[in-house]
This record gives C-alpha cells, sequence and structure tokens, in this order.
C-alpha cells in the first residue's frame, strides 16, 4: 500500500490521476430561479410602461387585468389571474423585496433537488397561495411572488429537515416565524396567498422528498404537484365569487 493525501492506495490506484470535483463544478446554475427573476422584472416594465406607478398603489392596464380579484374570476370567467397575480407587483419596494428573496432561497433549493422539482413546486404554491388569497380576502386585488416565495421556503425546510439539517440551528425556523409575523402585524400583506403557498409548499415538498428521492419515483411526485396545483385551481375558483365587484384595498402576495 502506498500513502497518499487521500489515505492509503494501492500501487495502480496512487498513480491514477483523479479528477477533483468541486461543490461548484457539481451543482447545476439555477437556470430556473434566474428565469423566474427575468419574468417577473419584465412583467414589472410592463406594469409601469403601461400607467402603474413605480411608488405602488395599482393603475395600468397589466395590473389591472392581472391582478387576482375574486368577483371578476366568479362573474367574468378571467381565470388567468390565478396564475398572473403572481408574476405582478405593486410599486419598486416590493418588486425589490420579492426578487431578493426569491434569489437566496431558490439559490439554495434549486441545485438540491433539481429545476424541474423546483419548477413544479414553484408554480404549485402560486396557484396554492392564490386559492389562499381569495379564500380569506376575495374582494381584495392581490398581487405579488411570495405566495410562491413562501411555498418555495416550506418546502425547503421540509427537505432540509430530511437532510438531518436542523431548521432552527440554520436559522430558516426563526426567519419563518419572522415572516409570518409580519404577515399577520402590517395591513395590506395576504395572510391568505402567504399561508396557502407556504402550505402548498410543504405539502409538494413533502411529495418531492418521499416520492422523487426516497423512493425513486419522480414522474409520481411530479404528478403529486400538479394534483396540488389543479385542486389549488378549482379552490380559487369556487371561492372566488364571495364578494362583490367593489375593489377593497389592494393586497400585496407578499
Amino acid at each position: 500500500m502506498t500513502p497518499t493525501s487521500v489515505g492509503m492506495r494501492c500501487p495502480e490506484c496512487s498513480r491514477e490521476r483523479t479528477k477533483v470535483k468541486t461543490v461548484r463544478s457539481i451543482s447545476a446554475p439555477p437556470l430556473v430561479t434566474q428565469a423566474l427573476i427575468a419574468i417577473n422584472v419584465l412583467a414589472f416594465v410592463a406594469e409601469t410602461v403601461s400607467g402603474a406607478s413605480l411608488g405602488g398603489g395599482g393603475g395600468g392596464t397589466v395590473f389591472t387585468k392581472g391582478a387576482l380579484f375574486g368577483p371578476l374570476i366568479a362573474q367574468q370567467h378571467e381565470y388567468w389571474r390565478i396564475l398572473t397575480s403572481g408574476f405582478l407587483h405593486d410599486g419598486l419596494p416590493h418588486i425589490f423585496i420579492n426578487m431578493l428573496s426569491l434569489y437566496f432561497v431558490g439559490m439554495s433549493l434549486e441545485p438540491a433537488i433539481g429545476r424541474v422539482n423546483f419548477a413544479a413546486i414553484y408554480l404549485a404554491s402560486l396557484l396554492a397561495g392564490s386559492f389562499g388569497a381569495l379564500l380569506f380576502q376575495p374582494a381584495v386585488p392581490t398581487v405579488g411572488a411570495s405566495t410562491a416565495i413562501f411555498g418555495i421556503f416550506g418546502a425547503l425546510i421540509v427537505i432540509a429537515r430530511d437532510r438531518g439539517i436542523s431548521i432552527w440551528q440554520s436559522g430558516l425556523g426563526v426567519v419563518l416565524v419572522v415572516n409570518l409575523f409580519f404577515s399577520v402585524s402590517f395591513r395590506g400583506i395576504s395572510i391568505g396567498g402567504h399561508l396557502g403557498g407556504l402550505i402548498g409548499g410543504l405539502f409538494t415538498g413533502l411529495l418531492i422528498v418521499e416520492l422523487a428521492e426516497h423512493r425513486r419515483m419522480p414522474a409520481l411526485a411530479l404528478g403529486g404537484c400538479l394534483v396540488v396545483a389543479v385542486v389549488s385551481i378549482a379552490g380559487a375558483i369556487a371561492v372566488a365569487g364571495g364578494a362583490g365587484l367593489t375593489p377593497n384595498g389592494i393586497g400585496f402576495g407578499g
């Protein structure tokens, strides 16, 4: 046996050149996270060009046509709002905070579970957040990516716990508590949207862990995420008609 920097190896093995791999070299770039940020930014530019104010307060054609608003979904069948609202924001501070959050959470989760799983959790959480927002406040126009971001955060907690990372020692638990505190402490934040997104993320994250990683059934895990998305859409449509046509303020998805 020959002593080497990595321990005792046989003479043949010690003469071999082993390619060194670093975390950077084996981690795929978070392309989905980057693409989602780009889509949100482009949507915000379109909002601004169409008349929305950088300081917030709504307005503009894109905001008016894309915001989540229950009565128009129920009475005018504008179902696209369930999805488009998650890519719109009310003012520059709103999108800045959300995109910063999406960047850091996405950079942590996407390389850990893969692009397809990450995209599935994001979409399902966004739709679950729309369901939650309409369930709590159907007459409040709601926009924001934080419904989906809360879902990504919930999935990150589930996956970290499964891999033996304490959510309290890592700080994830504290961040979750702080975000939930802000959700219920300040006016204009959609509590239902945040809770709906969080629950969607926790559930889809559990599907990825149990089916895709433990049982090696990724197709079934993605099918489960699709079921969450479909149920969320059906639930959103079912509760959208719980108010009249008069807007009652603006709710931020977060």
